[in-house]
């Protein structure tokens, strides 16, 4: 925590909550932290099912890596490259790099659609590249539209910084979380009606939460949306090539060229390699944009976020290599087929449904029926006994902005078989634990708490009060946790 008299030290925009860190949806990163579950070191601690990251594949790269020394300018093939690679870099990136990402960009979506290398842009992550457009589109008080529930970070990434804000569009499970055009022109209107001004619409696709990917006609609807209004789209691809089932990926770089009338200068692509290569800790962002001011804008203010060269240089030489890209696509898609099925198949065992969804690393768990009141408080109450009792670190529905209480994502690519089978146990025993202390036993007749659809949970709330819990969650990152403000008591 900051003291007051530092927050009169500091700037405002240092010292605000627009981070989001100090927010509810943190309470279950510092449970971990303080308690990290380890197969042999630490069996009882939480497990983290958190995090989105593709941890799946790291084989594949890794051998790549034994194999192209040269690639590295660490080893002693490489290290010729050195000086090339360490001197000055302009903002434009290596030419090979950004020739590399949009030939991946490519591979990825199918080799359906082509991307310009001179139109890629650099930033620091897709957390970057998402504040570098906002920078380059919205002004101070301006907003974006972004159908809910959606990635908790947004209101860092887009407006902390930037002062731009986000005006969710509610979507909810009556059509399975589908954004209309009703529910666009709702929000649309109401924010004219609010005297905000729209600059434009942010879509994730696939989605973060949902691991559902939008159809080729919603997209044209959007980029309608988008010409009628004069407004932007920006569409966040970073989990393009997660997709493991059909239907299959559509970019809307595809159906740009399908709609009439289209002003490309609305539309812009934010992309990364953190999800779809497991790389996140590369800081690969990108910004390709079909508007040449946003490119040249962008180019300038990416100062504050590039690309390390050494990075570049590695990477570019790594995603030349088509043999390489195409086996690490498709044993990707495959392992995070396997992955899901094998997780969301244990779920149904013990009665929890999860949304259908396609791609993402991630599902989003329906546990409206074990709550004890139909409330976001109820909601909350679940979660601590989840992620205090179970040890099992997954996200609530509310951090996302969802409209409806009872639902969670959890991250299953981020950890390795053995503890995703300690995880589906500890959910057995959950589930079978919290419901029976439901449903006592009468002398008149036995009850089975499979057979009944209208069970609830009830809990001992003394047990799961937290000291500074904030009743409402909103967005925030979980990728910068401060030990030094934890929201949780985890108990060791």
């Amino acid at each position: 925590m900051i003291s007051l008299e530092n927050s009169r030290l500091l700037s405002k925009i240092a010292t605000n909550d627009g981070h989001g860190e100090n927010t509810p949806y943190f309470e279950g990163w510092k449970a971990y932290d303080r308690d990290p579950f380890h197969l042999t070191k630490n069996p009882t601690g939480v497990i983290q099912m958190g995090l989105a990251e593709n941890q799946l594949c790291f084989d594949l790269i890794e051998d790549w890596i034994r194999k192209n020394p040269i690639a590295s300018i660490c080893t002693a093939e490489g290290v010729k490259n050195f000086k090339d690679v360490a001197i000055f870099q302009d903002y434009h990136g290596f030419s090979e790099f950004r020739k590399a990402i949009a030939k991946f960009m490519s591979k990825v979506r199918g080799g359906r659609v082509t991307f310009d290398p001179d139109r890629i842009v650099m930033g620091g992550g897709a957390t970057g590249a998402n504040e570098l457009v906002m920078f380059c589109l919205a002004d101070p008080g301006d907003a974006f539209l972004v159908p809910s529930p959606c990635y908790p970070g947004f209101v860092r990434d887009l407006g902390w910084r930037t002062g731009a804000h986000i005006v969710p569009v509610h979507c909810d499970s009556s059509n399975n979380f589908q954004v209309t055009k009703q529910a666009l022109e709702s929000a649309y209107e109401k924010a004219k009606n609010d005297k905000i001004n729209v600059k434009g619409l942010l879509i994730t696709n696939p989605s973060n939460p949902l691991g559902t990917t939008l159809d080729r006609e919603t997209l044209k609807n959007l980029v309608s949306f988008v010409n009628d209004k004069n407004i932007h789209l920006v569409c966040d691809e970073i989990y393009a090539a997660t997709a493991f089932d059909f239907p299959s990926y559509v970019s809307v770089s595809e159906v740009i060229e399908e709609v009439e009338n289209c002003d490309k200068d609305l539309i812009h692509i934010v992309y990364s390699l953190s999800k779809d290569m497991g790389l996140p800790g590369f800081r690969v962002g990108i910004v390709y944009s079909y508007n040449d001011a946003v490119v040249s804008c962008g180019r300038k203010m990416s100062s504050f976020g590039l690309v390390s060269s050494q990075t570049q240089h590695l990477l570019a030489a790594m995603l030349n290599d088509d043999v390489f890209v195409s086996n690490f696509l498709s044993e990707s898609s495959k392992r995070l087929k396997n992955r899901h099925d094998y997780f969301t198949k244990g779920l149904e065992e013990v009665g929890i449904n999860c949304l259908k969804n396609n791609a993402g690393l991630f599902f989003w768990m329906d546990l409206r029926r074990l709550l004890k009141e139909q409330t976001f408080d109820g909601e909350m109450a679940l979660w601590r006994v989840i992620v205090n009792e179970a040890k099992l670190n997954v996200s609530p529905g509310s951090s996302f902005q969802c409209s409806e209480p009872g639902w969670f994502r959890v991250c299953f690519a981020n950890m390795d078989q053995e503890t995703v089978d300690v995880a589906l146990e500890r959910i057995r025993s959950f589930v079978g634990k919290e419901v029976k202390q439901t449903v006592p036993p009468t002398p008149k007749a036995k009850r089975n708490w499979r057979n009944n659809g209208n069970l609830r949970l009830s809990f001992n709330s003394r047990r799961h009060e937290q000291e500074g819990f904030i009743s409402a969650p909103h967005m925030m990152s979980p990728h910068s946790p401060m030990p030094q403000s934890p929201l949780v008591r985890a108990r060791t």
